[in-house]
């Protein structure tokens, strides 16, 4: 059964960080029915002023936030140590688990274009490990398609395999088809399905799609992706809903109340950081 679109959101623009702009597409009203997607933030700018300010050392607990850089540089580092550069095609995967400390710089290019999903830890996975991973270029299996390549991002497509995370499956395609193609994608017909127009407008599911535009779609075996007169750039995100109670506040995604008030207090009294960590 062909998947057909189930809601449309477009994003508005905002700032965020030290200030930002950028385009909030998915957060608190959209939390549950994209589950498990919290939030979807897209980049898109040759204005080095939108975005050169950064996003100055913050906390996360109780997520996994997972940023696809497609053009640009995102510069990392974290409370565990890390300190990293993601660039053009790569991915930066980031486990808060318990809570970590990072901050994002963003250096002048001539495109800043990419994405940052929030990805919904289960309760059971609330306070893991913190931890971090870059997915290099290296690690991206480029894959043929009749109209187009479908970039492997991160899990499995046909008898392909990218990079698992340990927690929920996600499936991440960046999908880049030519002028007038078109593709059908396979998918998991229990999965939670959605996609992101990066670039372009496209027709999912017979429907129109403007670009920066965020669809849920109904279940199904495969979704159909056609493209318009010009290059188009189709984000396809596949999951498994959690299906939970969400306390949301900030950075920090909780199940309960209490357990979101405890993690600013942890803030407050220094005891946020549970892992052995050096941040110098």
């Amino acid at each position: 059964m062909e998947r057909k679109i189930k809601q449309q959101v477009k994003g508005f623009e905002t700032q965020d960080g030290a200030g930002v702009k950028l385009v909030r597409v998915l957060g608190h009203s959209t939390m549950e029915e994209f589950d498990p997607i919290l939030m979807l933030d897209s980049f898109d700018s040759t204005n080095p002023e939108d975005y050169t300010a950064g996003f100055p050392m913050h906390p996360h607990r109780g997520i996994e936030t997972i940023s696809y850089v497609s053009q640009g540089q995102m510069k990392h580092r974290d409370s565990l140590g890390n300190e990293d550069t993601v660039t053009n095609g790569e991915v930066q995967w980031m486990t808060a688990g318990s809570g970590i400390l990072h901050e994002e710089i963003l250096p002048t290019s001539n495109r800043m274009l990419g994405v940052q999903l929030w990805l919904n830890l289960p309760a059971k996975d609330k306070m893991v490990p913190p931890a971090y991973h870059n997915i290099k270029n290296s690690q991206i299996e480029e894959i043929q398609l009749e109209g187009g390549i479908l970039r492997l991002l991160a899990g499995t497509y046909k008898d392909k395999k990218g990079f698992i995370g340990s927690y929920l499956p996600l499936d991440y395609y960046d999908i880049q088809l030519n002028p007038n193609a078109s593709a059908i994608i396979d998918t998991n017909k229990d999965n939670s399905v959605m996609m992101f127009t990066l670039v372009g407008d496209v027709s999912i599911g017979g429907e129109l799609v403007k670009e920066k535009t965020a669809v849920k779609l109904t279940q199904g075996d495969f979704v159909t992706i056609k493209n318009s007169d010009s290059n188009a750039q189709v984000l396809f995100i596949s999951s498994t809903a959690v299906k939970e109670p969400i306390a949301w506040g900030g950075p920090i995604v909780m199940n309960t109340r209490e357990e979101l008030q405890q993690a600013f207090v942890d803030l407050d009294e220094g005891t946020f950081l549970q892992e052995k960590i050096s941040y110098k």
